[in-house]
């Protein structure tokens, strides 16, 4: 047994493992709730937690920073685990919780994945929570809404965990390479451009960049004085991604997100399917994608086809809904659609033509006609005066004036007859001629 132990010593861990914050200011990331005078730092500093839930991605230091809560409180510290436990653990944990109590020690309870417990398993913890036998520390990466009891939610102070930013990945990339703990007494060699593409491949999360970066340095190039070499091709390789190298924040994320967007306004699917694809699988946000698409569908379609907001829409909620790599597929159906539907820019011209009016025209009133008048006061000012109801009248039109006289008729939208937009040609002009015959005639 003794032989085995040892053996087991021998074992290393993973380096996320080794090099696991212990204090809060080794903690990377979350300054919006950990940052000096901010309101979770304050609790954990003066020991007044309380039941809590952590909601944010996997990797971005949920059950971490639950450990540090356990450094620094004056509590019993149970690690529970949603995936193994049932309702007798719950029940063997609560009664170690209530003997804490009678002899005033608290204990906090840190129950990893809480949305994979069921409702009488989360009901179960409900009593204790209630009477103060536990301090409930739950981490989870789905919408605590939906997954949570509200009766327990109700007890619990969410705190949501945003994905790590790519200079907080790479700071923690730095670290690995010079703390002991990581590859601090070996010499590594290792670009800085290749410390980004990692972060960036690993979407926010810590424990998928550190473990790419143990990745690429065990089977990086060994020189004889025993310097380890990253080449860029041992990065590939170690991520099986060819397309990986690209920033997700520099030139080339602009060009291909431009290739997309051109290629789609020229009606070329293959070409829009290809630079998709390209995004993709370098490791681009699929919802960063699918707001581009969303854009699109009103700037380059718009009233020509409205059905291609309703398909980009569909589509950034699939991708929110599943992720990759299911997700693309979503996509792939609305840049295809896209690229097919007719164009019009029409609404893109309007919007940018009225802009500029508007802030050319900044302190235009808004004529007394189409004013709103809930005094009598406003009434004796005429504010509202001679306001026409257009469902009062026969043909549903009026020929009252709704621009500022500085713009009177002004013209900002043009349809140009693509598609469904033909149709809102045609209907244009009808109300405009209305209009014209029917100018100043009593209505």
């Amino acid at each position: 047994m003794e032989q085995m132990s040892l053996f087991n010593q021998m074992i290393p861990q993973p380096l996320a493992a080794r090099l696991r914050p212990q204090t809060l200011d080794d903690f990377v990331g979350q300054r919006h709730l950990l940052g000096e005078g901010k309101v979770l730092r304050r609790l954990i500093e003066s020991d007044q937690i309380s039941s809590m839930i952590f909601w944010g991605p996997p990797g971005v230091g949920k059950t971490t920073l639950a450990r540090i809560i356990a450094g620094r409180t004056k509590a019993s510290f149970i690690d529970f685990s949603a995936v193994t436990s049932g309702i007798k653990e719950i029940r063997t944990v609560m009664k170690e919780a209530e003997d804490n109590r009678v002899y005033g020690t608290k204990t906090i309870v840190f129950v990893d994945e809480i949305h994979r417990f069921n409702k009488a398993q989360q009901d179960a913890f409900l009593p204790f929570v209630e009477k103060g036998s536990i301090i409930l520390i739950g981490a989870t990466t789905e919408n605590p809404s939906f997954e949570i009891n509200s009766a327990l939610l109700s007890r619990c102070k969410v705190f949501v965990l945003q994905a790590l930013t790519v200079r907080d990945l790479v700071t923690l990339l730095k670290n690995a390479l010079t703390n002991p703990h990581g590859f601090g007494n070996q010499k590594i060699q290792i670009t800085e451009d290749m410390l980004e593409m990692i972060a960036s491949f690993a979407n926010g999360d810590a424990r998928s960049a550190l473990s790419t970066l143990e990745m690429v340095v065990l089977n990086g190039d060994i020189a004889a004085d025993g310097t380890i070499t990253v080449t860029k091709e041992t990065l590939e390789q170690c991520t099986s991604k060819k397309s990986l190298l690209y920033d997700k924040n520099g030139e080339e994320h602009y060009n291909l997100i431009s290739a997309l967007h051109k290629s789609m306004r020229n009606s070329d699917p293959d070409a829009a399917v290809y630079w998709l694809a390209r995004m993709l699988e370098a490791g681009e946000d699929p919802l960063y994608v699918a707001r581009r698409v969303t854009r699109f569908a009103s700037e380059d379609i718009g009233l020509a086809d409205p059905h291609a907001l309703e398909i980009a829409v569909a589509a950034y909620q699939a991708c929110h809904f599943i992720g990759m790599p299911e997700c693309t597929v979503h996509l792939t159906e609305a840049v295809v659609y896209m690229s097919l539907a007719p164009k019009s820019n029409a609404l893109y011209v309007a919007y940018g033509e009225a802009r500029e009016d508007a802030i050319e025209h900044l302190a235009e009133p808004v004529p007394l006609v189409i004013r709103n008048a809930p005094t009598a006061l406003m009434k004796d000012l005429s504010y509202g005066k001679g306001y026409q109801y257009a469902h009062d009248t026969q043909d549903k039109l009026t020929d009252m004036k709704c621009l500022p006289d500085a713009l009177e008729n002004r013209r900002y939208y043009r349809p140009d007859g693509q598609g469904q937009e033909s149709g809102y040609l045609q209907r244009l002009a009808q109300i405009r001629a209305w209009k014209e015959e029917h100018r100043g005639q009593e209505t």
